[in-house]
C-alpha cells in the first residue's frame, strides 16, 4: 500500500494557527490509519480543557441577577409603577403604593415629594438586594415575566450549559444549606455561641435581622466609581445654581438653569437641598473608601483625611488578580495546553482576606445609604426637565438616561473628557467581581476547578473592567508592569494626570513616599 502524505494544522479558539506540519506515514501505521479513516477526509479539532461544575456557580448567577435588579433602569420602572401609573400587580409593590397613597399630600410644598421619593427608593432596595435569583419584572405590572422553566439569558456561555431559573434556584438552595452563605456561617460560628446565633431585633443580644440570612448584595466600590465619574459633583453644581450661588468660575456655566415652579423637578430639588444635613458628606464617604479599599478622592471639597485604617493592599491584590486572570485566559484559549488556575486561586484568597479585614464599623450601613442617595441623584438627573435645561449630545449612546446629563455637566464645567460610561462600567462590574470574592468561601477552597470556573464565568466583566480602567487612568492591567507601584497608584491620581488638570502632579515615587495618599501632595482640582 502507498504511503500516506498529509498535513497537520492545529488552530486555537481564535482561529490562529499554532502548528502547521507535513507528515509522511508509511508501512503498518499507514494501513491502520487508512482502515480507521475509511474513505474521505476527516476533521479533527482540539477542545478547551473541561472542568466540573462547582456549587458556588449559583451564587455568581444570583449576584448578576440581583445587581441587575437594583440597577437604575429597574429602579426607574419601579418608581413609575408605585408613584405614577399605579398599575403594579405585585403584592409587595401594592403595599408600598398604599403606604405612599396614605402619605401623599393634596398640595406639594416643602419636602413632602422628596421624602416620598426617598421612602420609595429605600423600599426598592429592600425588595431587590438580597441573595436570590428571580425572573425579570414586567415594566408595567411589576409581575415576573415568563416561567421558572425559562433559560436565564447569558448563563449558557458562562457555565457551558443552559440553566433555567428553577434549576439555579435549586442549586442556590443547596449551596446555602440552612439558608446562609457558607462564608457568613464561618464568621458567625466564630463569633456567636450556638444558643445565641439567631436573628432578631437590634435591641436584643442577637444578630441583626437579615444581616446573616439574607445580606444585601451591595459594594461601596459602585459608589466610589460613580463619584469619581462626577455624579455627585454634578448634583452639587445644580444645587448651588438652584440657590443662586455662583460657582468658582468668573462666569458661571450654570447661569442659564432656571427651573419653573410648575413642574416637579423644582420641588424635588428644594427637598433635596433641605435634606442636605441628613446626607453623607464627602468626608464620610472618603473615610469609608479608605477603610474598605484604600481608595480616596482628590478635589477641593475633599478634606485631608487622617484614617485609623487604610486598606493599602487592596489595589495591589485586586490588580494582581485581574492581571493573573488575563494571563490565565491566554493559556485557556490555547487548546494545546491545560491552563493553570492555581495563581488565580491564590489571588482570590488574597483579595478575599483584604475585603474581610475592612468589613466592620460602617460596613453594614454606609454602602446602603450611599446607594440610596446616588440612585436618587441619578433619578433627578434623568428627569425630563433636567434633559431640557442641560441638553445632551444627540448621537452618543448611553446605557442609562441620567448619564448624558453628567457628561454635559462635565463639558460645561471643564472637569473631564472621559465619558461617564467608563465610570459606570467600573462601578457595575467592579461591584459584581468584589461581591463574588467577598461572599465566596475562598479561605476554605483548595480546588483549582473553582478558581477556573470563577475566571471563566466572570471573563466578560473582568475584561470590561480592565478596558474601562485603561480608558479612565491610562493604565493597562493586562500587561506586566516593571514598576508595579505606578500600576497600583490611586486611580484618582492617574485620572487627574490623564485629563491634564495641572502639570505639577506628584510623580509615582513621590506619591508612594506619602504612603500612596495623593491628598498629602499639593494637587487639587
Amino acid at each position: 500500500m502507498a504511503d500516506i502524505l498529509g498535513k497537520i494544522e492545529i488552530k486555537n479558539n481564535k482561529n490562529k494557527t499554532t502548528l502547521d506540519q507535513t507528515v509522511n506515514i508509511s508501512g503498518q501505521a499507514a494501513d491502520l490509519l487508512r482502515g480507521a479513516l475509511g474513505s474521505g477526509a476527516r476533521s479533527v479539532a482540539l477542545q478547551r480543557s473541561e472542568t466540573r461544575e462547582t456549587p458556588d456557580q449559583s451564587l455568581w448567577t444570583a449576584i448578576r441577577n440581583r445587581t441587575t435588579a437594583i440597577g437604575f433602569n429597574a429602579y426607574r420602572e419601579f418608581l413609575d409603577r408605585v408613584l405614577c401609573s399605579k398599575n403594579s400587580n405585585d403584592r409587595e409593590e401594592k403595599k408600598i403604593q398604599r403606604q405612599i397613597d396614605n402619605e401623599m399630600p393634596s398640595h406639594f410644598h416643602g419636602v413632602d415629594a422628596y421624602e416620598l421619593l426617598k421612602t420609595a427608593t429605600q423600599a426598592f432596595l429592600i425588595m431587590e438586594c438580597g441573595v436570590a435569583v428571580e425572573r425579570p419584572k414586567d415594566s408595567a405590572t411589576g409581575l415576573p415575566i415568563g416561567s421558572g422553566a425559562d433559560e436565564i439569558p447569558g448563563e449558557a456561555s458562562r457555565v457551558d450549559q443552559p440553566w433555567t431559573y428553577d434549576e439555579v434556584t435549586q442549586k442556590l438552595t443547596q449551596y446555602l444549606g440552612a439558608g446562609k452563605l457558607p462564608y457568613l456561617n464561618r464568621v458567625v460560628s466564630a463569633l456567636f455561641s450556638p444558643t445565641n446565633s439567631t436573628e432578631g431585633s437590634p435591641f436584643c443580644g442577637n444578630i441583626l435581622r437579615n444581616r446573616w440570612s439574607n445580606p444585601c448584595l451591595l459594594e461601596l466600590i459602585w459608589s466610589f466609581w460613580h463619584e469619581e465619574g462626577m455624579l455627585v459633583q454634578s448634583m452639587n453644581a445644580i444645587s448651588l445654581r438652584f440657590q443662586n450661588k455662583r460657582g468658582p468660575q468668573d462666569r458661571d456655566p450654570m447661569a442659564h438653569l432656571k427651573l419653573d415652579p410648575l413642574r416637579p423637578l423644582s420641588n424635588l430639588l428644594w427637598g433635596y437641598i433641605q435634606d442636605d444635613h441628613d446626607r453623607l458628606t464627602v468626608a464620610r464617604r472618603v473615610y469609608e473608601y479608605d477603610q474598605q479599599y484604600g481608595l480616596t478622592l482628590i478635589g477641593k471639597a475633599v478634606p485631608a483625611i487622617r484614617s485609623v485604617e487604610s486598606r493599602s493592599k487592596f489595589l495591589e491584590g485586586f490588580h494582581n488578580l485581574l492581571y493573573t486572570s488575563s494571563a490565565f485566559y491566554k493559556q485557556d484559549d490555547d487548546t494545546t495546553v491545560i491552563a493553570d488556575a492555581f495563581p488565580v486561586l491564590n489571588a482570590l484568597k488574597e483579595v478575599h482576606l483584604v475585603l474581610a479585614q475592612g468589613a466592620h464599623n460602617q460596613f453594614g450601613d454606609l454602602p446602603w445609604t450611599a446607594r440610596v442617595e446616588m440612585l436618587m441623584q441619578q433619578y433627578l438627573l434623568a428627569r425630563p426637565e433636567m434633559r431640557e435645561y442641560l441638553g445632551r449630545t444627540p448621537m452618543v449612546p448611553y446605557q442609562e438616561p441620567w448619564m448624558a446629563q453628567v457628561d454635559t455637566m462635565k463639558e460645561m464645567q471643564g472637569w473631564s473628557d472621559v465619558s461617564v460610561s467608563q465610570f459606570r462600567d467600573l462601578g457595575v462590574f467592579g461591584e459584581q467581581l468584589l461581591l463574588s470574592i467577598r461572599y465566596g468561601d475562598w479561605i476554605a477552597v483548595n480546588d483549582t476547578h473553582q478558581a477556573r470556573n470563577w475566571a471563566r464565568y466572570w471573563r466578560p466583566e473582568i475584561q470590561a473592567y480592565i478596558h474601562s480602567y485603561r480608558a479612565v487612568t491610562g493604565v493597562d492591567l493586562m500587561v506586566e508592569h516593571k514598576n508595579r507601584g505606578d500600576r497600583d497608584l490611586q486611580p484618582s491620581v492617574h485620572h487627574a494626570r490623564r485629563i491634564g488638570r495641572r502639570n505639577d502632579l506628584p510623580s509615582p515615587a513621590a506619591a508612594h513616599q506619602n504612603n500612596g495618599d495623593p491628598l498629602k501632595s499639593e494637587y487639587r482640582y
